[in-house]
């Protein structure tokens, strides 16, 4: 209430100014006015982002999976540009991240990588970002330079506090060790520090391999285990309520949200929103937000 009512104050100030500066034709009340208005807008558009991050997991921390979609190479260095491009907006937001599993491709790029990214809202943000992820550019792997179409999916969970109870039994879950195969030293590499865990009933599958030891592996593998079947329980009650309701989905698995065009022109056009820009370089580098807004913003409406 507080916010609120010191914003209307700050706009029956600004309709005096507007008063002042019509009756005295005065240039720099007019500088003043137009400087209020903005700030207005922008506590506005802050007050409308608050609204948009009301769910009930957004202020969580969020794991992030990214997976190589059908193309070998090509797919492989697409997912691992969208990894970066990940990293790097993590980075702009102040947002902690750790790598806990990445599976290299055969020549370049990555198979499939799984990030946890730890900072308030972290969920609420990268839900944006749950899809297929398209590209289109010459391909430098191409000797021919022909143009390729490359898609990656992008798989985003909330991280699920203890005190939230996911039952998991014991009985249903197949656990595996094995040697990382990733960066760590020669500790790593020599003991079967890797954990694999396998959910039977459901078939899902995690791994973390990037801590020394097996204990800390396994605790990270069930935690992302955990939020991956809340997140199955979650969708479950949804697709519920959207059959009372008869709506569709805007986000599903198979769905295209997002196309990153680098050849015959360049462009951004995330396809739930039509939002687009033509800097695809800005984006690749991070500059994320602007489509998160736009579509947090069309949910709210």
């Amino acid at each position: 209430m507080d916010f609120w009512q010191e914003l209307y104050s700050e706009f029956e100030d600004t309709k005096g100014y507007y008063d002042l500066a019509k009756e005295e034709k005065d240039e720099e009340i007019l500088k003043e006015l137009l400087i209020r208005v903005s700030q207005i807008e922008r506590e506005i558009q802050a007050a409308e982002f608050k609204r948009m991050l009301g769910g009930e997991n957004d202020i969580n921390n969020a794991i992030v999976s990214i997976h190589a979609g059908a193309g070998g190479t090509e797919a492989q260095d697409w997912a691992e540009m969208l990894l970066r491009m990940y990293l790097r907006w993590t980075e702009r937001k102040g947002f902690r991240t750790e790598i806990i599993d990445d599976l290299a491709g055969e020549e370049a790029g990555i198979k499939s990588a799984t990030i946890t990214v730890t900072g308030e809202y972290a969920y609420g943000y990268l839900k944006a970002e749950s899809g297929i992820h398209r590209l289109v550019r010459i391909s430098p792997y191409d000797a021919n330079k022909r143009r390729h179409t490359s898609f990656a999916s992008i798989f985003v969970f909330p991280e699920i506090g203890e005190d939230i109870a996911v039952e998991i039994n014991e009985e249903d879950l197949r656990v595996d060790t094995y040697r990382s195969s990733g960066a760590g030293g020669q500790h790593v590499n020599k003991t079967e520090s890797a954990v694999r865990i396998t959910h039977l009933p459901t078939g899902i599958v995690v791994q973390c391999q990037n801590e020394r030891s097996q204990h800390k592996n396994r605790a990270m593998a069930m935690k992302v285990l955990r939020a991956r079947l809340y997140e199955i329980k979650r969708k479950e009650q949804e697709e519920k309520l959207e059959k009372i309701y008869s709506e569709k989905k805007d986000i599903a698995w198979g769905s295209q949200i997002r196309s990153y065009i680098l050849q015959p022109y360049r462009l951004v056009k995330d396809h739930r929103t039509n939002f687009e820009v033509g800097n695809v370089e800005a984006v690749l580098d991070g500059d994320l937000d602007p489509f998160i807004e736009a579509y947090l913003l069309k949910k709210v409406a």
